[in-house]
């Protein structure tokens, strides 16, 4: 079976409405003018010879071997670095050039060791293939000259090798950091013979700067850079193109195989949203998949103190189901309900909220999205009519000023972080607004223009100064708001912001950023060409939550900044399908296409599709069911791919309540912390293991293909039919496409969507209908999707949150994530990126840890008013006096018992973000880490056969 390798066109792809034509080698060749003679004889199947360049880095003609002659031009030119010229006459082949190819060729293979028989690389090597193509037979030059065929290899890196004695300096690596990822981590050291790759100053790969992306491994031509799963496994045999399951960039790869087994995944050259990158999750860290902590046998048990036992597949099912029914029967038909994952595909999404509404008869259906993006949804739904981001990511390299807010895209969105570093250093201004130094405030040739460094909790407050100085100073897009937006609206919204007490002057006491800095950012943002907004869990996990949202939508409709590319309000999603979920109906209030389920119209075409009876009230929420459950009231629950029990603030609250339910199904891959509480476990199947399809932060559904058998026997969406034939509902799907063909015909926004467009054009963004056939990237060209389509302006009064410092508690924490853990670490933490995490730290400016007495290292307790937990501390200036920061990635953390239960007004989305905490130096774990890690050991205990 073949690999099927992607063509590489040797440089880039030029954009001009200007057309070249010329003649190569006889042929008649039309190109865009800027395309160089390598790529357009690439075109018509005429492959020069290149070793220095590939069509994902820009030309640099150091090889050689791609020399051509051109008629009435002196010498021989490099073709990568030859741009087409009307009229041209190019000869690629012929004795002289063939000569020079082969002397050159000569040269880089005297210097490099011949053991292709025993390399990792032997047959997916370019060298090796080029010195085919020219026609070396021969090395006349002296093995035992100078050379470096004795360079020690760096091993450092889990994942991948660097054998200097295989480079030929051809600096591919050092171009795809610079160009593709941006950290410039790698450097050619010395020159002539003494001319070596070095990641940063002579340091070994894992203590450079570098971020494990795979760029520099994907662009090497030889193994030199190379996988070490090829190295163990071997040379993958085929592929098939896939979808990354971690964050919301939706990255597109490649699973190269051999026979069942992933050996590698490469980006997909064609990935509409990574164009061939990647980061050190999507890239490497999916050893997840076949760990041996996969369970893959169903298990129930009475109690959660009793041992598991292992039964088949019917058993479980008919279990649970019997379970659900005995409940339902005993405390009422709204004593059950359902969680659905934003890690599992659409078509599984929309079959559990499904089987909530019609097999178990009510509305008590609810998703993680609800604990991040929910204010989302809501805060567009109200002033644009649509619960999503406005743009496509591309769209970011025509922005002017990019403003970020409460996001930190190298870390959370590595890929996207990538592409906007990329624009950043072609000259777009940029303006961070963060309580912490994230890594966009200042890298390699990337710094903001301004970082309004604000204290946790007044978002709104900024939001609002911002947009005084807009409305007060005369920045407002009087058009585009005459035009496109409600005027009674505006008017209202105008008088509002234009009140002295949002002035900047008087935000400044509020928010901690100096006056002057807010006037600066808002007349850069509001000046500028194309101004963009992106925001993420720093905006939303707020009691104002949604009033930032609506504020950020303010914001960007009275400057003009939507319909078009380069502008625009673009939340940036924290897993792969967090818009999916929330699209396929996961919320209590809203059937997929975020029609509310008292809508009588919307409600009889389901039931009409369903052939049920749908109830026309909202259902309860996830705190609603927990406190349900603890009233006695809410006894069973079905989660699908989700980790409540370490996700949800409050932890001790939601332990409570799962202890309390009497039947808890869990469907998952590992016996995540949730699964710990639960009576039934039914095998998950991971992203390698199911077909479906995600759908990403810019509302691109993109397709998720098997590559292997699902390990437990079943993939996801025929674990939830099954339950649902068992509890009485029929479902009888035979693949995800018909489910997909049923959302097409039940959603308005997915009417044109169906797999085989997918698979014609790769991906598609909603909406997809009769107006957009294939799809629509920039979202509210001519109007908004409103049922006036106007944009509507609202008032959004700041409000300080309750979570106030005192004397007990003078310190707020806030949250966040880091570059190589993903959400609640269920993933990551079995693979070998735990060895650049491998614990959550809390970060503490050197001010308040010298007031304390802490040092680096050291075992602090974080009090709130909800726990305490114990922390090892991280001195860092990245974080302002009064304010420390930790991750939540590992549950023995307990990130989450010292969160509080406040919430966003609107939606319920927790306060992560702002919680007063008190830090002290201490000797031994929290009595709930105790507590915890002996419940948890008890657990694994019962996994073990009797």
């Amino acid at each position: 079976m073949s690999l099927d390798k992607e063509k590489d066109f040797g440089t880039p792809a030029r954009q001009s409405e200007q057309l070249v034509n010329l003649e190569i080698d006889g042929f008649q060749v039309t190109a865009p003018a800027g395309t160089s003679v390598l790529r357009a004889a690439a075109s018509i199947g005429i492959d020069i010879p290149k070793l220095c360049a590939t069509d994902s880095l820009e030309p640099f003609g150091s090889c050689r071997l791609c020399v051509v002659e051109i008629k009435g031009a002196r010498g021989m030119p490099a073709s990568c670095t030859t741009p087409v010229g009307e009229g041209m006459v190019v000869t690629t082949q012929n004795k002289k050039l063939a000569d020079v190819r082969r002397g050159v060729m000569e040269l880089y293979i005297s210097d490099h060791p011949l053991d292709c028989l025993t390399c990792a690389a032997n047959g997916d090597c370019e060298l090796q293939d080029m010195a085919g193509a020219v026609g070396l037979r021969e090395v006349r030059y002296n093995p035992l000259g100078e050379n470096h065929l004795g360079a020690v290899k760096d091993q450092s890196n889990p994942y991948f090798t660097f054998d200097p004695s295989k480079c030929i300096v051809c600096s591919r690596c050092v171009r795809a950091c610079e160009e593709t990822q941006g950290t410039f981590a790698l450097t050619i050291d010395g020159r002539g013979f003494d001319s070596k790759i070095s990641p940063s100053q002579n340091q070994a790969f894992m203590d450079s700067e570098c971020v494990s992306c795979g760029a520099c491994v994907q662009a090497c031509p030889t193994a030199t850079l190379i996988e070490k799963s090829v190295i163990e496994q071997g040379t993958p045999e085929h592929a098939v193109v896939t979808t990354c399951a971690y964050c919301g960039v939706g990255c597109s790869f490649r699973a190269e195989m051999k026979g069942d087994q992933v050996v590698r995944m490469v980006p997909h050259k064609d990935g509409k949203a990574n164009h061939g990158h990647s980061c050190v999750k999507g890239r490497f860290a999916f050893g997840y998949a076949t760990h041996k902590d996969r369970i893959t046998k169903p298990m129930i048990r009475k109690s959660i103190k009793d041992h598991w036992q292992e039964v088949s597949w019917e058993e479980a099912i008919n279990y649970a189901a019997s379970e659900l029914k005995r409940i339902q029967a005993k405390y009422g038909r709204d004593s059950i309900g359902g969680i659905t994952s934003s890690r599992c595909t659409n078509e599984e999404t929309y079959l559990v909220q499904k089987l909530i509404r019609a097999g178990f008869g009510n509305n008590n259906v609810d998703t993680c999205a609800r604990v991040c993006h929910s204010p989302t949804g809501y805060g567009l739904k109200q002033t644009f009519g649509e619960s999503s981001g406005t743009q496509n990511f591309d769209s970011v390299m025509k922005a002017d000023v990019i403003m970020v807010i409460g996001a930190n895209p190298t870390d959370g969105h590595p890929v996207f972080g990538s592409q906007m570093k990329k624009r950043l250093r072609e000259g777009a201004k940029l303006i961070v607004v963060d309580p912490r130094e994230i890594d966009l405030v200042k890298s390699p040739h990337v710094k903001a223009s301004h970082h309004l460094k604000l204290r946790p909790g007044t978002n709104v407050a900024l939001i609002n100064a911002l947009a005084h100085v807009v409305v007060t100073e005369g920045f407002i897009d009087e058009a585009f708001v005459d035009s496109r937006c409600d005027l009674e609206s505006f008017n209202k919204w105008r008088r509002f912001i234009s009140d002295e007490r949002h002035a900047p002057e008087a935000a400044e006491a509020v928010t901690g950023v100096p006056a002057g800095e807010i006037r600066a950012a808002a007349r850069l943002y509001a000046s500028a060409g194309n101004g963009a907004i992106y925001y993420g869990l720093g905006v939303t996990e707020h009691s104002q939550g949604s009033t930032t949202v609506i504020g950020i939508a303010n914001l960007a409709m009275a400057t003009g900044n939507l319909g078009r590319e380069g502008v625009g309000v673009n939340p940036l999603r924290g897993q792969n399908n967090v818009q999916g979920s929330c699209d396929m109906g996961s919320f209590p209030h809203e059937f997929p296409g975020y029609r509310h389920v008292s809508d009588d119209a919307t409600r009889h075409l389901f039931e009409q599709n369903w052939g049920v009876t749908l109830q026309g009230e909202p259902g309860l929420r996830i705190p609603n069911m927990f406190d349900a459950a603890s009233d006695g009231s809410f006894m069973g629950l079905y989660v699908e791919g989700e980790d409540i029990a370490q996700s949800d603030p409050d932890i001790q609250h939601v332990h409570h309540a799962l202890r309390s339910m009497e039947c808890v199904i869990v469907q998952d891959l590992f016996l995540n912390e949730t699964a710990k509480f639960a009576h039934v476990f039914l095998p998950g199947s991971s992203f390698l293991e199911k077909s479906g399809t995600f759908t990403n932060a810019e509302r691109r559904i993109s397709p998720v293909r098997k590559v292997m058998a699902p390990l437990g026997g079943y993939e996801d969406w025929e674990v939830t039919q099954m339950l649902s034939n068992a509890i009485g509902y029929p479902m009888n799907y035979s693949h995800p496409s018909e489910i997909m063909d049923e959302i097409a015909r039940l959603t308005p926004t997915f009417a044109g969507v169906s797999y085989a467009k997918i698979d014609r054009l790769g991906s598609i963004q909603w909406p997809c209908n009769a107006d957009a056939p294939e799809g629509t990237p920039t979202m509210h060209e001519q109007h908004f999707m409103r049922d006036n389509g106007k944009g509507l302006f609202m008032l959004t009064e700041y409000v300080a949150t309750h979570e106030r410092t005192t004397r007990m508690f003078p310190l707020i924490l806030t949250t966040g994530r880091i570059l190589s853990q993903y959400n609640v670490g269920a993933q990551t933490r079995r693979t070998d990126n735990v060895a650049w995490h491998a614990e959550d730290r809390l970060e503490i400016h050197p001010h308040d840890a010298e007031d304390r007495g802490l040092k680096d290292g050291d075992w602090v307790g974080i009090k709130s008013r909800a726990g305490e937990t114990v922390l090892r501390a991280l001195i860092s200036d990245r974080v302002q006096p009064g304010v420390v920061y930790t991750t939540f990635h590992f549950p023995e953390s307990g990130a989450n018992v010292i969160t509080t239960d406040n919430s966003d007004w609107a939606t319920n989305c927790p306060e992560y973000k702002v919680t007063a905490v008190q830090v002290a130096k201490v000797g031994q774990p929290s009595e709930w880490q105790q507590n915890y890690q002996a419940f948890s050991e008890e657990q694994l205990e019962f996994l073990a056969k009797e």
